[in-house]
């Protein structure tokens, strides 16, 4: 029985859906095909085959590429073909095909696209993990980018996809292969990096050339679809980043009963670079999503909540989880959990568990400092108090809300002020 579970895990899924798919939106009509690639199913033995399975093994799914058609619709025109990424790899592009791929491989890797499209000024990594990021980082170079946004979620990364903007070298590919991860795409890989990264024999190694001009990519909208559980299908445009430089941010202004608030603290310059850092990230997280960004790094981020309040202190919490257990991973070598437990057995001394609670208190878990991001508007000032407690120093928001005064006057009322801008944005992504 143990060993039927582990074998549908790495069972390819045979799909039934056709070889072409042709979507009409009125006189214009798409055209896709269906990416099938040779693989090989046991030594010597190669067949053509498409995504190993859908989000389970239980589900058939199948990749496809648009291969014909060009749709506009209205004023809008959308990604013509010849321009794909992850639907137009090759058995080429798989350096190593380890697991082989299913859905929630290549979505993952998207997505990580999909923020880092937005960050192509320095070397940056994204880590997604179910189809969020964990971890999102600028470096000076590739391995410093990977290592920041490794260590803003090591517990989350595991196991996660990581896309990367550069080259990939052998410093990078060293780090990466001490780590487990599912997936690694980046435009190009050094010479010497594949034999350490095929050390991790089940990492999907995946090359995308294109990534070296994935700045394109942040002017293409795309038709996202939502099937109903009735047959129905909901069809949206996709959204793009307005907030790409400092003079796209809003002055954080309100009115009521004819008083004008504003902000008594405008933020400085590197606030604004992690808000435009921040905003960039908020466009692959699931809404409600609150994150916090230090430095062009991802502090902590909070994803999925109904309430908004409630994700900021769900953002907080991992913020003082994370940072604890890094502490206790760089000490010890264990993670914090491990290090409860051996204390609780008597296999260590309670002075090691306490001394790294205090750090992370003291340090407030990274978060001094730190800008909060939120995607949609802070219906209430009790975001802006719990978040201010940790030492938050920035906040931006999209605004609008009928209490944009009482959270204007929150953030004034903190000495030193709070900082806030708007983005006249929302960025909800279900």
């Amino acid at each position: 029985m143990a060993e039927d579970l582990k074998k549908m895990y790495r069972t390819i899924v045979e799909d039934p859906f056709p070889s072409e798919l042709r979507i009409t939106f009125g006189d214009q009509t798409l055209i896709y095909k269906k990416k099938r690639w040779e693989v090989e199913i046991e030594p010597g033995v190669f067949e053509k085959k498409g995504l190993r399975y859908g989000e389970n093994p239980d589900q058939e799914a199948a990749l496809y590429e648009l291969v014909a058609g060009n749709l506009i619709l209205g004023e809008c025109e959308f990604i013509k073909p010849g321009l794909g990424l992850i639907s137009s790899l090759k058995e080429s592009d798989f350096i190593q095909f380890g697991k082989h791929p299913s859905k929630i491989n290549l979505t993952d890797i998207d997505n990580a696209l999909n923020i880092l499209r937005y960050l192509t000024e320095k070397p940056a990594c994204v880590i997604v993990k179910h189809n969020n990021p964990s971890g999102v980082a600028y470096g000076t170079t590739i391995e410093e980018a990977f290592l920041k946004a490794y260590k803003a979620d090591r517990i989350a990364a595991f196991g996660g996809a990581i896309a990367l903007n550069r080259p990939v070298d052998k410093a990078c590919a060293s780090a990466i292969a001490e780590q487990y991860f599912e997936v690694l795409a980046a435009p190009e890989y050094e010479e010497g990096t594949i034999e350490i990264l095929k050390k991790r024999k089940s990492l999907r190694i995946i090359r995308i050339k294109k990534l070296d001009k994935l700045e394109e990519y942040a002017k293409y909208r795309v038709i996202e679809f939502k099937s109903l559980i009735d047959g129905g299908i909901i069809v949206q445009v996709s959204q793009l980043n307005k907030i790409r430089k400092k003079e796209d941010l809003l002055p954080a202004v309100a009115i009521k009963d004819g008083i004008e608030y504003r902000c008594l603290r405008e933020p400085d310059e590197r606030e604004i670079k992690d808000m435009i850092f921040g905003w960039a990230v908020e466009m692959g997280v699931t809404s409600n999503s609150v994150l916090f960004v230090k430095n062009e790094c991802t502090v902590s981020i909070g994803t999925g909540e109904q309430d908004r309040v409630g994700c900021t202190e769900i953002a907080i919490f991992k913020a003082y989880t994370k940072y604890a257990d890094l502490l206790c991973y760089e000490k010890y070598k264990i993670p914090y959990k491990q290090l409860e437990l051996e204390i609780e057995k008597g296999l260590r001394p309670k002075a090691q568990k306490e001394e790294i609670d205090e750090e992370t208190k003291e340090k407030k878990a990274g978060l001094i400092g730190a800008v909060m991001i939120s995607d949609g508007f802070l219906p209430f000032r009790d975001s802006v108090d719990v978040a201010a407690k940790h030492g938050i120093t920035a906040i931006l928001q999209p605004g609008g809300s009928v209490r944009d005064w009482e959270v204007i006057q929150a953030c004034n009322e903190y000495n030193p002020p709070i900082a806030m801008m708007f983005t006249g944005q929302r960025a909800f992504r279900h």
